[in-house]
């Protein structure tokens, strides 16, 4: 594989697609960019705190989401409009600034946090078409400002107040989600011990060759609920029939997706849907998404907190986070692993039946 490229914008110009990027056929995306489907639901939160049969109307849509898709949208979600503006601001900002200035936060070689491009995992065979800028936000005391961007003005700031909104809204989804499984109030959020919060800032350039590549592949999130703020442009996509179908989430000004996560899923005994979806990427115009993963400690354990009557636990054993993100990456690791050597065993026996339909004199001369 061609050495990743410090900056994505250090490609503008080309016209072809990296080898590095490009997907096998049976990855690359089946539904343009901007096909939106408004399949997905859009939950109002608006009187969610009130109590009542509002917000028990409100929590019936929210689990029945779960349920079906594992990923739903919320407006009226008490975020402050103004903030998530300048947040988005700064955002692009940063994307615009030169390449030496978003290098000095790479994050290659394994930094907690900082600027990449394609991914922060490392062995990937195929590269995904975006750059990032990641970092850790709570808790609070393992911050570590040094791996935060300190342009443009303001950014640490502004991402401080976005970070602490957006763990007040998660709690509040993870309320619902608690009591919905019968539990108490606070149960998925004292099952992650400690919560853990990462914002992932994505930036999708324009693409020479979209139709051959991703964003971000195919995934789910190992953790408990994510929220994500898609500017109009498009490009988020989701599945609930294991990739048979795949659907354009609609953007909406202002809303959050809300994914579910594998620990959410572990968590409800299967009965929450972890969200399964990618990113496209269009040659039009770039994209701009910002994540907030909310994940239990690393110690935390994962384990089904209720299970109904009737129904067997979805996991063997009681294992910490960690150990699971572990599994989860070597997994996919090892999936990529033998599909390319599948590939390199095909494209072998293919040369190997050419040679073989070559008369003796051909191959001997």
């Amino acid at each position: 594989m061609a050495p990743t490229p410090t900056t994505l914008t250090a490609l503008e110009g080309e016209t072809i697609l990296r080898a590095s990027f490009v997907r096998d056929e049976d990855e690359r995306p089946k539904v343009a960019y901007n096909q939106f489907s408004n399949d997905v639901p859009v939950i109002s939160l608006e009187g969610i705190d009130e109590g009542g049969q509002k917000r028990a109307e409100i929590c019936k849509k929210i689990v029945e989401a779960c349920e079906e898709w594992g990923i739903f949208q919320v407006v009226d979600h008490g975020v402050d409009t103004k903030l998530v503006s300048e947040m988005t601001r700064l955002a692009r900002a940063f994307f615009a600034l030169p390449p030496e200035e978003k290098l000095r936060f790479d994050m290659s070689g394994g930094k907690k946090g900082g600027f990449i491009v394609s991914s922060h995992l490392q062995g990937e065979a195929v590269q995904d078409w975006r750059e990032i800028v990641t970092y850790f936000s709570y808790p609070t005391r393992t911050r570590d400002y040094s791996r935060w961007p300190d342009k443009p003005d303001g950014w640490v700031d502004v991402t401080k107040d976005y970070g602490d909104q957006l763990m007040g809204l998660a709690c509040k989804l993870l309320e619902v989600l608690s009591e919905a499984m019968g539990l108490e109030k606070e149960a998925l959020t004292k099952a992650c011990v400690d919560m853990d919060q990462k914002i992932v800032v994505n930036y999708y350039p324009k693409c020479p060759q979209p139709d051959l590549t991703l964003g971000l592949k195919r995934h789910t999130d190992p953790g408990t609920i994510t929220l994500l703020l898609q500017d109009q442009v498009g490009g988020l996509q989701a599945t609930r029939d294991n990739g048979e179908t795949w659907i354009t989430v609609q953007p909406i000004e202002g809303a959050f997706v809300v994914n579910l996560g594998d620990h959410g899923h572990f968590l409800s005994n299967g009965r929450f849907r972890n969200a399964d979806h990618q990113a496209v990427v269009n040659s039009n115009c770039s994209r701009l998404s910002i994540a907030t993963f909310q994940n239990p400690a690393p110690d935390a354990i994962v384990y089904p907190l209720k299970i109904r009557e009737g129904e067997k636990s979805i996991l063997e054993e009681p294992i910490t986070f960690s150990e699971m993100y572990r599994r989860k990456m070597a997994k996919d690791l090892e999936l990529a692993r033998l599909k390319k050597l599948a590939k390199e065993q095909q494209l072998t026996d293919v040369e190997k039946a050419k040679l073989e339909a070559k008369p003796i004199e051909k191959i001997l001369a």
